[in-house]
C-alpha cells in the first residue's frame, strides 16, 4: 500500500520529503515528478529495489535505466566524460535532457546497458525532485512511468494511486507535469548522437 505525500510544487514540506526519502532508503519503490512526466525511482545500489522497478514497468535490463542526480557534481562517480561533454553537459543541466555516457566501474553491472557499459543519466529541474534527491543525499534511479502496454507515461498523482498502489510505496504528489518526454543523446560515442527529440531543445546544447 502506498504512502500519499502531497507536496507544494515550489514550497516542499521538507518533513514529507524526508519521509519519501527513507521509504526509499528502506527499500520501496516510489513514484515522483519530473520537468517531463512522473517518473519511478528507487535506490541505486538496492539489486531488489532494482528489479521491482522493472518489474513494474515490466522491462527487461537491455531496458536503459537513468540515473536522477541533483547537479553534476554527482557525475564523475558514475560516468567517464572529456571535456566536450562535459561543456555540453553543462549547457543542458538542469533541464528535461537525459545523457547517454559510458559508465565507470562504481555503476553496478546488472544497472548499465549488457552490452555496451552505458549509463542515462540526468539532472531535472523540478523544485521538488531536486529538494528530495538533496534530502537522500545520492543519485535515484529513474525509468519514465509508462504502464505496461501502454505509450504514454503518467502524469496524474491520484491515476498512479488508483492503478498501482499495491506496488509502489510512496507517491509524491506535485500537481501534474510537463507531459512530455526527455530529449536524449548520446554521448558515448566521438560524436553526440541525437536518439529522441523531447522538451529538450537542441539548439540550446548548439547542436
Amino acid at each position: 500500500m502506498s504512502q500519499h505525500f502531497e507536496v507544494h510544487p515550489q514550497n516542499p514540506q521538507p518533513r514529507l520529503l524526508k519521509q519519501a526519502a527513507q521509504i526509499l532508503q528502506s527499500g520501496g519503490i516510489a513514484a515522483v515528478p519530473t520537468d517531463s512526466s512522473y517518473a519511478l525511482v528507487c535506490r541505486l545500489d538496492d539489486k531488489a529495489a532494482a528489479e521491482n522497478l522493472r518489474r513494474i514497468r515490466q522491462v527487461d535490463d537491455k531496458h536503459l535505466l537513468t540515473l536522477l542526480c541533483k547537479d553534476l557534481s554527482e557525475l564523475s562517480s558514475y560516468a567517464r566524460v572529456d571535456n566536450r561533454q562535459y561543456r555540453l553537459l553543462k549547457l543542458g543541466t538542469p533541464g528535461p535532457y537525459t545523457f547517454i555516457l559510458e559508465a565507470t566501474k562504481e555503476v553496478p553491472r546488472r544497472l548499465s546497458h549488457p552490452s555496451r557499459r552505458t549509463i542515462g543519466l540526468r539532472v531535472p529541474d523540478h523544485k521538488v525532485l531536486q529538494e528530495l534527491l538533496a534530502l537522500f543525499g545520492e543519485p535515484l534511479l529513474a525509468t519514465t512511468f509508462i504502464p505496461p502496454g501502454e505509450t504514454d507515461p503518467l502524469n496524474e498523482a491520484g491515476e498512479i494511486r488508483a492503478r498501482f498502489e499495491k506496488v509502489l510505496q510512496a507517491v509524491v504528489d506535485a500537481g501534474a507535469c510537463p507531459m512530455a518526454p526527455t530529449t536524449v543523446i548520446d554521448l558515448s560515442a566521438d560524436e553526440p548522437v541525437l536518439v529522441r527529440q523531447g522538451r529538450g531543445d537542441l539548439a540550446r546544447l548548439g547542436l
